[in-house]
């Protein structure tokens, strides 16, 4: 080819580049640029924003129940005192959290599907502290502090077996129908409402009737309440913005996990606590803890039979329970006595006359010296049952006060207020040391422990006995100076309870008396 066109060829080929905008020194531009080509990408390839979490998608509890908080959150100065109260003692709400984790997924669930406001599962907080045995100074009963006349109204039964404010799952109910029914009484204003749950609706709608007359305003701060009463709310808000904004307050509240805990199971008869844990793998402590409501050693006969046990132990009970079904109570062939009475046999048996007249097919209580009866009984000794009503009062009773400890045996005409005055203690005081409320009735008979001034120079000490071979409760007692009863109520023993080599016994003696 012609040098000439060649040249002009090549030039026409430079021409044609792209002319370059620096004056640095460029290296292979032309594949340069075609590496740093953009393309737009699709839509469908476009970086999607976080899925926004519905409440019930969350890992955190309580994240799904303050996300469905509703209340109105004021610069009350109540509000205010409460809040302060709770960020200055972050080891009570701790401890709050860590008894309410088995049953607070059972409430949230509960709450939401009525559609009530989710700052009620708090309500418990308040009432309880989450203490499913709580009792209180009104004789009022469980997570949500039933009072008796209220449990009536909402079909909560009481007998010797059970107590249906302590049980979890049937007090929870009752206690969101009772809102219910105060949320529509005072048209959906829930500070009124949770008023009322603390104080009645009565004295509620007493209050705003009184302001309107007056002029006043009705809202739940402008009312004339309870002292009681006008913290209940405040308690409950100050709770509910912890809850909101707990990085902003510093608050580290443990996690409690999403998801269910606890399964419902009815083994539809009536079980022993110990059988019952058998069959679900787990100790008799731990099922009396998520089963409160049961005050003895088993189920009552005539039901509820149904427990709460972690989710997945039920699949085993329910084959266990279906496996023996008619064996989880045992029975006793026992020969009627001089003296005996079905009552007297009912309490040294721990269970009651009916049970007994239930199990013989009786249509009376009248028996005869040298018959047979077959009588309920527990298959573990009392102790195991730590949790029962008799093992809990026996605690509380044996509670040191610092003071000298005396046994009094209620007498026909005896109150509280008599006993008291007697012994010139408070009625307060008395009640608190026997696991009572200064209203509930006394019986002829019952032990009471009376905590007295040490005027005597006696010097009480703690004494922990490991019992021998050849020991009975009473030269035990004898030993070390004070009474057998004392003896069996310091270690929540029976008179039926036998002593065994190396178990121990805690005594509490006068060592001015005893060498």
């Amino acid at each position: 080819m012609n040098s000439k066109y060649i040249w002009a060829t090549a030039l026409l080929l430079v021409g044609c580049q792209s002319v370059p905008t620096s004056t640095d020194q460029q290296t292979d531009e032309p594949e340069k640029a075609s590496q740093t080509v953009m393309v737009e990408p699709s839509t469908s390839e476009k970086k999607q924003p976080p899925k926004q979490l519905t409440p019930q998608e969350q890992q955190n509890l309580w994240k799904r129940i303050s996300m469905q908080f509703k209340l109105p959150i004021t610069d009350d100065p109540s509000i205010e005192y409460y809040r302060k109260w709770y960020l200055d003692h972050p080891e009570h709400l701790k401890t709050v959290s860590k008894r309410a984790e088995p049953f607070l997924y059972l409430i949230t669930t509960k709450i939401e599907d009525r559609g009530l406001p989710l700052e009620l599962a708090l309500l418990p907080v308040v009432e309880s502290a989450f203490d499913p045995f709580a009792y209180s100074y009104g004789s009022a009963a469980g997570l949500w502090q039933f009072v008796p006349v209220t449990a009536d109204r909402f079909g909560l039964e009481r007998n010797y077996w059970y107590d249906g404010r302590r049980d979890v799952n049937a007090a929870t109910d009752a206690a969101l129908e009772y809102m219910t029914y105060l949320g529509n009484r005072f048209d959906g204003d829930w500070e009124h409402a949770i008023a009322a749950y603390n104080s009645g609706g009565g004295r509620v709608s007493s209050a705003i009737r009184k302001n309107k007359k007056l002029g006043k305003p009705t809202d739940f701060f402008s009312l004339n309440l309870p002292k009681e009463t006008r913290g209940y709310v405040p308690k409950l808000l100050a709770l509910a913005d912890i809850l909101s904004n707990q990085k902003e307050y510093g608050v580290d509240l443990p996690v409690i996990a999403n998801k269910p805990v606890l399964a419902q199971v009815d083994p539809k008869e009536q079980l022993d606590l110990a059988i019952a844990a058998q069959y679900a793998g787990m100790s008799v402590k731990e099922l009396q803890s998520y089963n409160p409501g049961y005050n003895q050693w088993a189920t009552s006969p005539t039901g509820p039979y149904t427990f709460l046990i972690p989710l997945e132990k039920a699949a085993r009970f329910n084959e266990q329970a279906e496996k023996n079904r008619g064996k989880g109570i045992k029975f006793t062939r026992y020969k009627v006595k001089s003296g005996d009475s079905l009552s007297v046999i009912a309490k040294n048996n721990q269970t009651t006359t009916k049970a007994i007249q239930t199990a013989n097919n009786m249509n009376d209580a009248n028996i005869r010296v040298g018959q047979y009866l077959m009588v309920p009984h527990s298959t573990q000794n009392n102790k195991q049952y730590s949790l029962s009503a008799t093992n809990r009062l026996a605690k509380i009773q044996s509670t040191s006060r610092g003071q000298l400890k005396s046994e009094y045996a209620v007498k026909s005409g005896d109150s509280f207020w008599t006993i008291a005055k007697q012994n010139n203690v408070s009625v307060q005081s008395l009640a608190k040391w026997n696991g009572m409320a200064p209203k509930d009735p006394l019986r002829v008979g019952q032990k009471l422990v009376i905590w007295k001034e040490n005027k005597t120079g006696a010097i009480i000490r703690t004494v922990y006995y490991n019992v021998r071979s050849g020991d009975t409760v009473g030269s035990i007692a004898q030993r070390f100076k004070v009474n057998t009863a004392q003896v069996l109520v310091w270690n929540g023993l029976s008179e039926k309870d036998y002593l065994k080599p190396g178990q121990k016994l805690k005594l509490y003696v006068d060592v001015t008396k005893v060498s």
